[in-house]
């Protein structure tokens, strides 16, 4: 369901997320690969810094799912910086977090997020949820390429 060059950006410091991503990717047989940056810091690096056109020599990602409470730089910051690129700010962004607070929601659409979905805490559920977003941000959703 991709071709070699696209990949996602998976913005999350708990390695169990990490890996019940992937896995719930993998179970849905979804070919992109999976990057992942542990913490905010990690995650802007990995997409500007050190590149002469100031976008990582691997191009944008198909999309980015981003955790909202990260170690260095938290995941508001992150999409505040995604946002306002000029290439990057076309990749949509899915905030997958754990909170549930009203201000975060509000601050994660305010500064640009596609979506804000709470992590499901049941294994199935997760699966579900994370397959049901591959399918629609890979499949159904048409995005500007970059």
């Amino acid at each position: 369901m991709s071709d070699n060059s696209s990949y996602i950006l998976l913005v999350e410091d708990n390695p169990d997320d990490v890996e019940l991503t992937k896995l719930a990717f993998k179970k849905n047989n979804f070919a992109n690969r999976i990057e992942v940056a542990n913490d905010g810091e990690e995650a802007i690096q990995f997409l500007f810094e050190d590149h002469p056109n100031g976008v990582n020599k691997q191009g944008a990602p198909t999309f980015i799912l981003l955790d909202l409470q990260l170690p260095k730089i938290k995941g508001h910051e992150v999409l505040r910086r995604i946002k306002q690129h000029d290439t990057m700010k076309y990749v949509p962004v899915i905030i997958l977090t754990s909170s549930e607070q009203e201000e975060d929601i509000i601050k994660g659409y305010d500064y640009g997020a596609n979506s804000f979905i709470r992590k499901p805490v049941d294994f199935k559920e997760f699966t579900s949820v994370v397959s049901n977003l591959g399918i629609y941000w890979m499949a159904v959703n048409k995005s500007i390429i970059v």
